[in-house]
């Protein structure tokens, strides 16, 4: 077999504790060496920017944009998938899990065979090399929706699925504790009278509590048939976190207040929260801010939800605002943390033996990040 090897020289590399300068040597797609003022003849000048590990996405709906761009339009899925990965690799992320939302509610969802094709089409663009990005699969299950298990049934021998999330949306639980936060995201929001938002809170309601639990169990019990790593949504209280911990989760997602975070980060869950909440300074949906969870030390995963360049954003705002955060703290967030929480120990930091998914990144002095290069597997994709 023919060796291809790749030197990028005179680099910042971010590694999991600490930056230094330095050259990587990329063999075969792997990291074969790392070296410290070796100052090589050959390779590809790196100009001193940085190079990080290619980031790592648990949680983003972005590819619904693509595929529902406006309210009754769909788009043909190979087109939408392309789009979403062309947008995600430029933001340096080169392992994603695109979120498939499964049981239809009230606030819409998808109809029944929707999300296995799109699915289906993921993998088919990847097999046949339409993709810059690793694209897998993170199932987002309304457990109070009624037919959330008849779609979780078209994914039982999917192998992409390798993350399932718990949500519960209904007035009263989770992310919408209070009815100020919930009138205002849908009744404002879908146009509803007074009369009709009244009646589409008690069935939510009804339905949250008829199913969610039953559903929640038997989703759980799935997931670990399956070997699916587990998170939990919204949690609000030291009872949600505890449910968590009996389930065997290992992600929190979005935890909406700091006793919850506190708790999930104590129990050993990965407390991941939205890239975009950082950059913002703020929740869109009123909740604790993830500053205020980076500043306590209970942040472990940053997730870029519906902003893509938004994870490569988040960390250099955090280092800039914190003089306890390093960038490479930071950059953990991003990388090592969520390649950890979901069981990928091949990728996430700049090791000899891991693959080399790498981003090469120039900073200034407004902190937005340029991505100036991507690699995924020692191979050039943005």
């Amino acid at each position: 077999m023919t060796t291809q090897e790749t030197i990028l020289k005179n680099a910042r590399l971010v590694l999991e504790n600490e930056v230094v300068e330095g050259d990587i040597v990329i063999r075969n797609g792997q990291i074969a060496d790392l070296g410290t003022g070796l100052k090589p003849a050959s390779g590809e000048d790196m100009e001193g920017d940085y190079l990080l590990p290619g980031l790592i996405e648990l949680h983003t709906d972005h590819l619904e944009q693509h595929y529902s761009p406006r309210p009754g339009v769909t788009w043909n899925l190979t087109a939408a998938i392309q789009a979403h990965d062309a947008q995600v690799t430029a933001s340096g992320i080169t392992t994603v899990f695109d979120c498939l939302r499964l049981g239809a509610d009230e606030d819409g969802g998808f109809e029944k065979g929707e999300m296995r094709a799109m699915s289906s089409a993921i993998r088919t663009a990847q097999e046949h090399g339409r993709l810059r990005a690793e694209h897998r699969i993170h199932l987002r299950c309304e457990v109070s929706a009624p037919d959330v298990l008849d779609h979780f049934a078209e994914f039982a021998d999917d192998e992409a699925v390798g993350l399932m999330s718990l949500m519960d949306h209904a007035p009263g639980q989770r992310q919408f504790q209070t009815m100020d936060q919930y009138e205002l995201y849908y009744k404002v929001k879908r146009g509803l009278s007074d009369t009709e938002f009244k009646d589409f809170v008690a069935r939510r309601q009804a339905q949250s509590e008829r199913y969610a639990d039953t559903h929640r169990r038997a989703l759980v019990d799935l997931a670990h048939e399956r070997g699916i790593a587990l998170a939990s949504h919204d949690d609000a209280t030291e009872e949600h976190v505890e449910e968590a911990r009996s389930f065997g989760v290992r992600v929190a997602e979005f935890p909406t207040s700091m006793v919850a975070a506190r708790a999930s980060h104590d129990a050993g869950m990965g407390v991941l929260m939205g890239a975009p909440n950082v950059v913002r300074g703020k929740s869109h949906s009123g909740n604790i801010a993830a500053r205020d969870l980076a500043e306590a030390g209970v942040l472990d995963v940053l997730s870029s939800d519906y902003v893509p360049f938004s994870l490569i954003y988040a960390p250099f705002i955090l280092t800039d605002q914190f003089e306890d955060i390093g960038l490479a703290d930071a950059i953990r967030l991003v990388t090592a943390n969520p390649a950890r929480q979901v069981g990928l120990d091949d990728r996430g930091r700049i090791e000899p033996g891991l693959r080399a998914d790498l981003v090469r990144v120039r900073g200034d002095q407004n902190n937005v990040p340029v991505v100036r290069t991507v690699w995924r597997d020692g191979r050039r994709v943005a």
